[in-house]
């Protein structure tokens, strides 16, 4: 008997939804697992059927790996809360939660985890690809906080991978690249955040070619306590967008600087103030929401969508640009929904003690473009990448990977090796082995 159900059939149809709608989902069987003895079963029932099993929860980020076909697909949404103990600034997180969820139960307690900047992003899937998050630049990367995952491995066991219950495992897990076994649950470090100052800062697009090398000149040096996203962006004119953003191109700088305390608070408020001040002196924004708020608003100001959409993205760790290349970079794109710089450097670019395969990003900046999936889109990712060329590291932040054709190198060939070696050991007749692409330098 097999839990998996035939294509056409509803449980089919649920166990198959994804955020990422240009994927195609078409596994041989889908099933939604939910508790671990359902994942156990999932995983014996694949094995007895000789087919590959793929794992999947939100579905962001789908279309990374091999295509799905003839494949069978488990989706964990395990039916268990989110655990939080505010003693120990932990908490347990059941696979198919998302970060919303997890705030949810973390902030009334004054704590959050290093979320990213979309509340609909499952954590397991965040954590197991580094996490990148607003917070990131004073605490580091969000899978540098696990504590442990529970895996049920390709024969079947139940295990506990932490730094002293197979640690080899728990290395590798964190930004290996997947094909392990089946995450059911995660215990995350938290951390105390009393209020943040967040918000967006939006010119006209002809300001970029003056704001983007300010920005980045400011970035060098700023302090842990912010981190920002600069992007240029062409929304459609939805009634749900305000008028400075809807149907328009424009320039948006938009992140967070931390107030772990409420004694931090003013000093927070003067991090944005020394960001904005001189950007705003080069150019007056047509819209600027910067304010202290409560750490909620940060899963929301990046105006991620909130439903599953069809997109086509690209993305690479990237150097500093230059002037040239600033004026390059933000006339390419016009169709694209976002063309994004995040802000690295500070606590994610320094080693972690203990940390996992990926546990910091060198590079100062990570790029981003995204649009609606079609011509214009391809086309236009096609002429960034061509902008951004010169700047390329190389590497890539797993997370932002979309697309199983695009670059995948997340590190050295020696981690690499090392991943494989895990990768082999835990999973010897290559049952995951779907959920793994094989790197391609960017």
């Amino acid at each position: 008997m097999t839990p998996f159900r035939a294509p056409g059939t509803p449980e089919y149809v649920a166990a198959g939804a994804a955020f990422q709608l240009a994927a195609p989902v078409d596994p041989a069987g889908a099933f939604t697992a939910r508790s671990v003895a359902d994942v156990t079963d999932a995983v014996a029932a694949a094995r007895r059927a000789g087919r590959p099993l793929r794992v999947h929860t939100t579905g962001h980020a789908l279309g990374r790996a091999a295509p799905l076909t003839g494949s069978l697909l488990v989706r964990p949404i395990i039916d268990a809360p989110v655990e939080v103990d505010p003693g120990t600034r932990t908490a347990r997180v059941p696979a198919g939660k998302t970060w919303a969820d997890v705030l949810t139960e973390t902030l009334p307690h004054g704590l959050t985890g290093l979320h990213g900047s979309s509340g609909t992003v499952g954590v397991i899937g965040y954590l197991l690809g580094g996490g990148l998050s607003f917070y990131g630049r004073r605490f580091g990367l969000a899978a540098n906080a696990v504590r442990s995952f529970t895996v049920v491995r390709a024969d079947g066991a139940v295990v506990e991978a932490d730094a002293t219950r197979h640690p080899e495992l728990f290395w590798a897990l964190r930004g290996g690249g997947g094909g392990f076994g089946v995450v059911v649950a995660a215990e995350i470090d938290l951390v105390p955040m009393h209020a943040v100052v967040t918000g967006m800062a939006v010119w006209d697009a002809a300001d970029a070619p003056r704001i983007a090398p300010a920005w980045q000149r400011w970035a060098r040096t700023a302090p842990p306590e912010i981190t920002t996203s600069l992007r240029m962006l062409s929304l459609p004119p939805l009634p749900t967008l305000p008028p400075h953003l809807a149907g328009r191109r424009v320039l948006a700088l938009d992140g967070a600087v931390t107030a772990t305390t409420q004694a931090d608070l003013p000093a927070a408020v003067r991090v944005a103030d020394e960001l904005l001040s001189p950007l705003t002196a080069l150019a007056a924004p047509v819209s600027n929401t910067w304010a202290p708020a409560a750490p909620a608003a940060v899963p929301l100001v990046h105006l991620d969508p909130p439903r599953p959409v069809p997109f086509r993205s690209g993305s690479a760790l990237v150097d500093e640009l230059d002037e040239a290349g600033w004026a390059a970079v933000c006339n390419a794109g016009p169709s694209l929904l976002a063309l994004e710089f995040r802000q690295l450097g500070g606590a994610f670019a320094a080693p972690a003690a203990g940390g996992g395969a990926l546990d910091r990003f060198a590079a100062p900046l990570l790029h981003y473009a995204v649009g609606l999936a079609g011509d214009d889109t391809a086309r236009d990712l096609r002429a960034v990448r061509a902008a951004i060329e010169p700047y390329r590291t190389g590497y890539t932040a797993p997370n932002f990977v979309e697309h199983a054709d695009a670059p995948q190198r997340t590190f050295d060939d020696d981690v690499r090796d090392r991943v494989d070696r895990v990768r082999r050991a835990a999973d010897p007749d290559g049952l995951f082995r779907g959920d793994h692409t094989a790197p391609v330098r960017g």
